[in-house]
């Protein structure tokens, strides 16, 4: 399959890098609006400023990995190009243009994947599937803030000129409520606080949502960005059940600003009154081998021809909740997720 990677961030790098050791794809063009440092494995391969250029390659894929207000203008122009799309989270900056997005792919017969690491994460795995045996209705209490300091912040601020942490992260968290509960979110609320004068005027870079589902269960979620926020309870995985809960057990090597940190495990508690147990996960994959992981599946649903309807859903309804805390945040009122979805 012929590849057009576009955005050379740290995502961008990864899905590359991905692209370059699996044998089914040939990377023909990568795609950066600025000149950047590339790693060794990928610094032959042609360089590009623009999607145009890109798509005159006639690649089968278009990975995007581009800020978010470009998601949805890119992966449209890429199917209407003739290419199938990977796009990273969130899909688009509004439920509109996501849907817009979905339409498209449905309409081309294209396959659609939206960058949602952990659903290849064989730990995230063990704990949805550890979490929905325990039966619901659930309290999630989960958040990832990160202590950013240097070119880390710099890209947080970059960011949320468009973005803010908790759509940014939190489509990953909410992805995950959503597959453990298998019940539709139904009302949000949110609060948020802009703690730093470098950032947008109009932004906020720390965020907390609420999240209602229609069989009972409920979740929170927070995330926050900045030199600021402290290390202390920054990587909270936890899942409640009236039968017990279901874990991540911290790392206390963990750091907030480590990429690869964000997806560890280490081990998952799983408490009920009859006892615990810890399942130790000593093999997990590392951030790259992740990337492996979903291209891999990327490639399979184009060439075993994967139906991806639940997946594309998935998405937008994820999208939709973090999308309604914003506007809650904004406007100081609890949203109602009916007249959005």
């Amino acid at each position: 399959m012929r590849v057009v990677v576009v955005g050379l961030g740290t995502m961008g790098r990864s899905h590359a890098l991905a692209y370059h050791v699996n044998p089914l794809t040939e990377i023909v063009g990568l795609v950066n609006r600025s000149d950047v440092a590339l790693p060794q494995n990928l610094a032959g391969y042609p360089r590009l400023e623009t999607l145009e250029q890109g798509l005159a390659l006639k690649p089968d894929l278009v990975c995007i990995a581009t800020y978010a207000d470009s998601h949805a203008e890119y992966a449209i122009a890429a199917m209407e190009g003739g290419a199938h799309v990977f796009v990273e989270k969130p899909l688009a900056t509004t439920v509109i243009d996501a849907k817009r997005v979905v339409a498209t792919a449905q309409l081309l017969n294209r396959k659609l994947v939206v960058g949602y690491i952990l659903r290849h994460h064989p730990s995230w795995q063990c704990l949805i599937s550890e979490a929905r045996d325990l039966g619901g209705p659930y309290v999630f209490r989960l958040n990832l803030n990160q202590q950013s300091h240097g070119p880390t912040w710099d890209t947080h601020k970059s960011l949320m000129r468009t973005t803010s942490p908790i759509v940014d992260c939190g489509v990953h968290y909410v992805d995950v409520m959503c597959q453990i509960t298998d019940s539709s979110p139904v009302r949000v609320n949110g609060m948020g606080l802009r703690l730093s004068d470098e950032i947008a005027p109009n932004m906020y870079n720390y965020g907390q949502l609420q999240v209602w589902f229609s069989d009972g269960s409920i979740g929170w979620y927070e995330a926050g960005w900045g030199p600021m926020m402290s290390e202390t309870a920054f990587f909270v995985k936890d899942v409640v059940s009236p039968n017990g809960a279901v874990s991540i057990t911290d790392d206390s090597n963990r750091q907030s600003d480590n990429i690869d940190g964000h997806t560890k495990v280490g081990g998952i508690l799983v408490h009920r009154t009859s006892g615990d147990k810890l399942i130790e996960m000593p093999d997990e994959p590392n951030h790259q081998e992740l990337c492996d992981l979903e291209q891999g599946f990327m490639v399979d649903a184009i060439s075993q021809n994967l139906d991806l309807t639940r997946h594309m859903h998935d998405a937008v309804q994820s999208l939709a909740v973090c999308l309604a805390a914003d506007e809650s945040i904004r406007s100081g009122r609890p949203v109602e997720l009916g007249a959005i979805q």
